[in-house]
């Protein structure tokens, strides 16, 4: 059964090892040539080393012969501070360079991130998503440029050390590769275990965000449930997966270490002891077996070098294996700004036979839902719970794509729009009406970053926000807190709602917009939706029937189907559905409809 594994194993790595390279000369290859720079520096500085033990033998020598020995101290001083600045200035080129891969790096990855469509966010975790932002970035600082470098300048050394080894003594050569060939064939095989270690503490480390992340979104919850423990010891044993993956990686990394380190303490004591016997014997000086030796442990560096680029790959694989993963989630096209205005008169909608579920296997949340909203005008949507009103929204919007049927806005495809140029038509207030930190003036200008100062005067005055704007210490300039927690639920709805319309759409879409305002505010609030109806197409969602009783017409939604349209009037009298919820609301008494 293993055998049969095998090769499944092998070429199954083969592809993801191409795939890796090719992501990382991707990261490397707008850097090439400051990398190429820190290349030969670090072998300007290499060479200098290669050349002490040689110097060292001349010494010797001259010492045997009994010659002066200024020169050669004097060439062995130069060639250890050249070589010392020229590595000095080598490791800051690279980690300067370093620093711009993972700026890119983060910076393409914060793109795709904000371009995802919602059906890939769904299928991922936040605090997974933003831990490839900053930890699994990170580690493509080693990889991109020092592993590299190490693994270049380890090899070339490498060889070079071999060849002045030869020249000095072949026998001595021989017994040297003997014992560094059998150390190394074992310490090949802690490699896979390296990058294995450092998957699973990345991916543990996703995890702990994540966990994070799940507490701050609800941080009230958390502390009035008295829930601080239990979700302490959550994210606690995130962390501890991610200390035990990582302590299991040192494990791997330390016994690689020490497996370089054997390596050449055994072959130090075999030359050792071969070279003693051949230096008795007449066939080398004295002078090669310390030069030998010199260059035996010299070539600790190069191999040290080559060990640490491998462990670099391992670690930066896991990174880029986890990075990769985002390229490949389902992303939307780049989008700008667009202001559009009123100008070109409110948006039509229609639906025709729509069918959508969030994915095969799953239920329906439309069933061949149709109506058309003409220009201009309330539409309101109400229904039970899980009606799939707030989908329609969704649908509108492109956050999802249809099952089935299609979508027309001004009688066309929603699908044949430009996504940034639907979008710009729209202005969108979310059922939970969410407020970003940041200053009050940053909120409302989020949708319309082209909005003035009297436009945001005319828009807190029509939302009754002028009144909170005076009481802020800092006006408009006033920070609202994490997701607007200086704020009220009811003054966060007036916001979302004040955004929105600050963008002059075409069409508006509320999503339960009024739910959190008192009386007097929503009754404000719905005068301003009126008289915004006046010349925009807006739609609305809502439980409380009192918010949409004077809507041009309501849609009825139940089990993901329209059952019926109407005004409030006939509705009452002729569905039944939509009368209990009036009776149940006190709009009218509580009695069938005819019929």
């Amino acid at each position: 059964m293993n055998a049969a594994s095998a090769p499944e194993t092998t070429g199954a790595e083969s592809p993801r090892v191409r795939e890796t390279l090719t992501a990382l000369y991707g990261y490397v290859r707008p850097h090439r040539w400051t990398v190429v720079l820190g290349l030969l520096l670090a072998l300007v500085g290499s060479a200098g080393g290669l050349l002490q033990p040689l110097a060292t033998k001349a010494l010797v020598d001259r010492l045997s012969s009994g010659g002066t020995l200024a020169t050669i101290l004097l060439a062995l001083t130069v060639l250890v501070l050249l070589s010392t600045v020229a590595e000095a200035f080598g490791a800051y080129v690279l980690e300067r360079t370093a620093e711009s891969v993972v700026l890119a790096a983060r910076r393409s990855l914060i793109g795709r991130l904000l371009r995802l469509r919602l059906t890939a966010v769904d299928r991922m975790q936040p605090g997974d998503l933003m831990s490839r932002v900053t930890s699994d970035t990170t580690l493509l600082r080693a990889v991109s440029t020092q592993a590299v470098v190490n693994a270049a300048t380890g090899a070339l050394t490498l060889v070079a050390a071999v060849v002045v080894m030869a020249f000095l003594d072949a026998v001595l050569l021989g017994v040297t590769l003997v014992v560094v060939a059998v150390v190394g064939a074992g310490a090949a095989l802690l490699m896979p275990k390296i990058g294995q270690a450092a998957e699973r503490a990345q991916a543990a480390v996703g995890e702990m965000s994540t966990g994070l992340e799940r507490v701050f979104g609800a941080f009230r919850t958390v502390k009035a449930s008295g829930a601080e423990e239990r979700e302490t010891a959550r994210v606690d044993a995130s962390a501890r997966r991610a200390w035990r993956h990582g302590v299991r990686g040192a494990k791997w990394e330390a016994l690689l270490g020490t497996a370089d380190n054997l390596a050449v303490e055994l072959a130090f004591l075999a030359v050792l002891a071969v070279g003693g016997a051949r230096v008795a014997s007449g066939d080398i000086p004295v002078s090669t077996l310390i030069a030998f030796l010199l260059y035996l442990f010299y070539l600790m560096e190069p191999v040290y070098k080559l060990v640490e680029a491998a462990s670099a790959y391992q670690e930066g694989a896991a990174a880029i294996s986890r990075i990769k993963e985002v390229d490949r989630l389902d992303a939307e096209p780049p989008a700008t700004y667009t202001p559009v205005g009123t100008e070109a008169g409110p948006a039509s909608v229609r639906f025709e036979d729509v069918s959508f579920r969030y994915g095969p296997g799953l239920p329906y949340v439309h069933q061949r839902v149709d109506f058309e909203v003409p220009g201009a005008g309330m539409t309101a949507f109400v229904g039970p719970s899980g009606a799939g009103k707030s989908t329609v929204f969704s649908l509108i919007e492109r956050f999802y794509e249809t099952t089935g049927g299609r979508i027309l806005v001004d009688g066309r495809d929603i699908r044949q729009w430009p996504l940034s140029e639907l979008r710009s038509v729209i202005g969108y207030v979310e059922q939970d009406a969410p407020v970003l930190a940041g200053t009050l003036r940053e909120n409302l200008v989020f949708s319309a970053p082209g909005a003035t100062d009297d436009d945001i005067r005319a828009v807190l005055a029509r939302t009754r926000l002028d009144t909170l704007v005076d009481r802020l210490p800092h006006g408009l300039d006033t920070l609202v807190g994490h997701r607007g927690s200086k704020l009220s639920g009811g003054e966060r709805q007036r916001v979302a709602i004040a955004r929105a319309l600050l963008r002059k759409p075409r069409l508006l879409l509320l999503d339960e917009a009024t739910s959190q305002l008192d009386a007097v505010n929503e009754l404000a609030l719905r005068d301003v939706i009126a008289e915004t109806a006046r010349e925009t197409t807006v739609l609305v969602v809502a439980h409380r029937l009192s918010t949409v009783t004077d809507a041009d017409r309501i849609v009825v939604m139940d089990a993901g189907t329209v059952r019926a349209i109407g005004t409030h009037e006939e509705l009452v009298a002729e569905d039944e559905l939509y009368a209990q919820l009036a009776a149940t609301q006190l709009l009218v008494p509580a009695e069938r409809p005819a019929g």
